[in-house]
């Protein structure tokens, strides 16, 4: 009876175990226990710096504000890359080079960031980009540039790829039509009688009639917005020339600032159609 009782009371505690265990499994961590719960196959995120991304630095900016997690890893090719441009007896290469000495010295000196620095090389290929995909493959990691031709290769390779260039594009402020804005007209533009200026994200602001400010600070309104491959192109016209034509502006005010050619033509139609009438009512 009392071996009953016992084989009874396990299957009944088993049974317990096993309805516990499928309502409250999300909640448990058996990795903690090691052994054969422990989670050896899980996936490391790797992300490969390239030597344009270094040298660039604004992947320490980004590094810091912990949008870019996992472990960045260093080629030791890439480390020599950097020591060459440093050498290098031309003034420029070798200021980019020490800036991106001191960007990976300030990668490495923030606690919050795991940098490895990888002795894996390829000597069969000669290329530091080919590399660097075959790197990315075998680590099964994503490569971080702002470099544009190792952005295509990579892709073509089947290798993930984090460009700089496209996430500062990503976070540059919505400008919408009909926006005021305050612009330091820097230089002429291509079409007649345009000026150019930039805004503090590098942002091109062309506007129209303005080749006379140049030099100067103007207050515009914005008629459109271009977005390109390279970046985002806003458009628009002097504040003043706004305000002077009033309704007829207002009516207008979706045409963008390359229609010029169009606007003029649209007005000079319109002024012949009212004299045709006024003829025609003298008759």
């Amino acid at each position: 009876m009392q071996t009953f009782l016992t084989i009874s009371l396990a299957f009944f505690m088993g049974y317990v175990g096993l309805m516990v265990g499928a309502a409250k499994g999300e909640y448990l961590d058996l990795s903690a226990l090691g052994g054969i719960f422990s989670d050896k196959g899980s996936k490391r995120d790797y992300k490969i710096l390239d030597t344009s991304v270094i040298i660039d630095g604004r992947i320490a900016d980004v590094s810091e504000t912990g949008f870019l997690g996992g472990t960045l890893i260093i080629p030791h090719f890439i480390l020599a890359e950097l020591q060459q441009v440093a050498d290098s007896a031309d003034s420029s290469k070798r200021q980019r080079g020490r800036r991106g000495l001191d960007m990976l010295q300030r990668l490495r000196n923030n606690s919050k960031l795991d940098v490895q620095i990888v002795e894996t090389d390829f000597p069969a290929i000669k290329e530091v980009d080919l590399k660097l995909i075959e790197l990315a493959k075998q680590l099964d990691a994503v490569i971080v540039t702002n470099d544009f031709n190792l952005n295509k290769v990579s892709q073509l390779r089947g290798v993930s790829v984090l460009n700089i260039n496209e996430l500062a594009n990503a976070l540059k402020p919505v400008v919408l039509p009909g926006e005021a804005m305050r612009v330091f007209v820097l230089k002429e533009g291509k079409e007649y009688n345009q000026g150019v200026a930039y805004l503090d994200d590098g942002t091109m602001v062309v506007v129209d009639n303005a080749r006379r400010l140049i030099g100067k600070t103007a207050d515009i309104s914005v008629t459109s917005v271009l977005q390109t491959t390279a970046g985002k192109m806003i458009f628009g016209r002097l504040w003043d020339e706004k305000s002077a034509n009033g309704d007829e502006n207002n009516s207008e005010s979706n045409l963008s600032v390359h229609d010029s050619r169009s606007l003029g033509f649209r007005k000079a139609t319109r002024e012949l159609r009212q004299s045709t009438i006024i003829e025609e009512v003298d008759r």
